[in-house]
């Protein structure tokens, strides 16, 4: 009997060690994140820009933008050339709206127009072509953050808070974030998204 509470007590005390490293090991994951926002600086939006619109007798805090085939926003009317920017917003992508980019940082250069695009493909959200940064996304708020560090060339996508992709920079003096529907390759017909909550943020 004591022999069979050894080898239980053993293997109890193995579990519990190979447990504790495996929490460590995804408290550290790439997946596990603090608040994106930490040291950063939020910019007010320039609402000579972005103006806010109907319905008037709502909170500014419970309008969304929605916008409907070819149409965008310029992000807050911040074009920047240096530093760090986010942009963090939630959006919704309707049923059926396809081919279409919903958001992107304007600005490149060697005859590109733009340092990102987020597209939305059947239900998917991707990084142009590819690759799919999240699938079922149609029907659905998601948040969505974006880090742009033009110095270091590189740009970050988070989706619901978790990092999903980093691609590099694309050069270009000056850039901008948008936000609305640019119809694509394949191209729905009806083409819509919406967007709340839109932030824009410099590291500090």
């Amino acid at each position: 009997m004591g022999a069979v509470c050894y080898y239980v007590a053993a293997a109890l005390h193995s579990f519990i060690a190979c447990f504790s490293l495996f929490m460590q090991r995804a408290s550290s994951s790439h997946h596990v994140h603090r608040n994106l926002t930490d040291g950063f600086t939020q910019i007010p939006l320039d609402h000579k820009v972005f103006e806010i619109q109907r319905p008037y007798d709502v909170p500014e805090s419970a309008r969304t933008l929605q916008l409907c085939k070819w149409s965008a926003q310029d992000v807050g009317g911040y074009d920047y050339s240096s530093g760090v920017w986010q942009f963090e917003a939630q959006g919704f992508v309707p049923r059926d709206t396809s081919g279409v980019c919903v958001m992107q940082i304007f600005g490149a250069s060697h005859l590109r127009a733009t340092t990102l695009m987020i597209r939305a493909y059947k239900g998917s959200l991707s990084y142009y072509r590819s690759p799919v940064l999240a699938p079922n996304i149609w029907n659905r708020w998601f948040k969505l953050n974006v880090i742009h560090d033009v110095d270091a060339s590189t740009v970050k996508i988070y989706i619901d808070g978790i990092f999903v992709h980093e691609a590099a920079g694309h050069g270009g003096a000056s850039h901008a974030f948008k936000c609305g529907v640019y119809s694509q390759n394949d191209a729905s017909h009806y083409m819509e998204s919406r967007w709340k909550g839109i932030k824009v943020f410099k590291r500090k």
